[in-house]
């Protein structure tokens, strides 16, 4: 064999090699993308069970659900900027490890003030899987790859949404709401212990970088202070301070990150129109629809008197049709401008809220259907090319992801 010849088996081996620790990688990352929405859907369909069994209000139910979003959203950037000091896999293993926990602790629940606390800590779990999933699928897979790999990982998130109202409405009928949660657990200890076995590598982004942990703790209270706020402004009137308290925090803390040279967020970024603009779209739309799962399960169960299950079958048109177009719509992110696909598709969004707005007791379940197959195109259009232009454009921006 010449040298020639060694030269390309050798590269051929690793290319080889590459293109198995990328599929690998795309399995975890899939599987982890799959289990934390299907935990969201799947639970919204419990609510009213969970009431009727701890006597429980209308607020507390719904910080049961809230709960795990302010815990997500207030841990998010602290445990997204440790996963590049110290590790993403590492980080993203404890975070399974919590979530699957923290699930088994929720299903033990004996009282609503307990399940909100596990909810709570399962945030946590959340947030570093959100953190880091996501960043180690950028990591391996090049940006002319990337848009199909995260149409991919978005179908796992709409298929975990399009499954979570289906066997969460089976099994709050027929087992009980508490199934739903050690079913979690389970699924939580196949993506630990998968992480374990097959993801070999680790990946920093700020190796050697300090870790601004007063930047972390004004950012958490301040967030955490800005949704406490809204969320009980109709309720308890001083709390409705804590949002104005939390804006201050949060100005303050963008004002001390701008002069750090290693900050927990970097804002820097933001000067990129494309950057700044994806993210905020990012948060308006999931803002704005964020309830409408909860709303329309409730709507469902008491309004229209189905029962869990059955409420679960309509809900469940929406993630079908993000979970089948997602891919493509990925597909097409990496050919098409990113932006102009997710405009569409975020209008799609507004035109399907504004016909959610008059919805009426006497409105037929066929066009609460077609209202929700108009949003789930509007998700399949939006999520993986506003993604797609996210991640490409930070990093275009920032440093390259080194790989130990």
């Amino acid at each position: 064999m010449s040298p020639f010849d060694s030269g390309g088996a050798a590269s051929g081996a690793t290319a080889a090699r590459a293109t198995a620790e990328r599929r690998y990688v795309l399995l975890v990352a899939t599987l982890s993308s799959f289990l934390t929405p299907f935990m969201a859907s799947s639970i919204n369909l419990a609510i009213p069970a969970i009431g009727a069994e701890f006597h429980a209000p209308a607020v507390v139910l719904n910080w049961i659900v809230t709960s795990y979003l302010l815990a997500s959203a207030v841990f998010l950037v602290p445990f997204g900027r440790l996963a590049d000091l110290y590790g993403r896999k590492r980080v993203f293993l404890v975070g399974t490890g919590v979530y699957a926990l923290l699930s088994l602790f929720s299903g033990l629940a004996r009282s609503g003030e307990l399940l909100l606390v596990c909810r709570v800590f399962q945030g946590i779990g959340g947030a570093m899987i959100f953190g880091t999933g996501v960043a180690i699928l950028t990591s391996v897979f090049p940006v002319q790859e990337r848009g199909r790999a995260l149409g991919l990982n978005t179908a796992a998130v709409y298929t975990g949404l399009s499954l979570g109202p289906i066997i969460g409405g089976f099994l709050t009928h027929q087992v009980g709401w508490r199934s739903i949660f050690f079913v979690n657990f389970v699924l939580g200890l196949v993506v630990f212990f998968a992480t374990v076995t097959g993801l070999k590598g680790e990946w920093r982004g700020a190796r050697g970088e300090k870790f601004d942990l007063g930047g972390a703790v004004a950012y958490s209270l301040s967030l955490a202070a800005v949704m406490v706020g809204i969320s009980t402004a109709r309720t308890l009137g001083a709390a409705s301070w804590l949002f104005f308290l939390g804006v201050a925090g949060l100005l303050g803390f963008v004002g001390w990150e701008l002069r750090l040279p290693h900050p927990v967020l970097d804002l820097r970024l933001f000067r990129n129109l494309v950057f700044a603009f994806s993210n905020l779209a990012a948060l308006i739309n999931y803002s704005a629809t964020f309830g409408v799962s909860f709303l329309l399960s409730l709507y469902l169960q008491v309004v229209k008197g189905l029962d869990p299950q059955r409420a679960g079958f309509v809900l469940l048109a929406q993630p079908v049709v993000m979970a089948f177009l997602s891919p493509f719509a990925g597909r097409l992110s990496d050919r098409v401008e990113p932006r102009l696909v997710a405009s569409l598709g975020m209008f799609l969004n507004f035109v399907g809220l504004v016909l959610f707005a008059l919805l009426r007791a006497a409105t037929a379940l066929p066009a609460v259907v077609g209202e929700l197959l108009l949003m789930g195109v509007g998700f399949a259009l939006f999520s993986s090319p506003n993604t797609n232009a996210v991640t490409t454009r930070n990093f275009a921006l920032g440093k390259p992801c080194r790989q130990r």
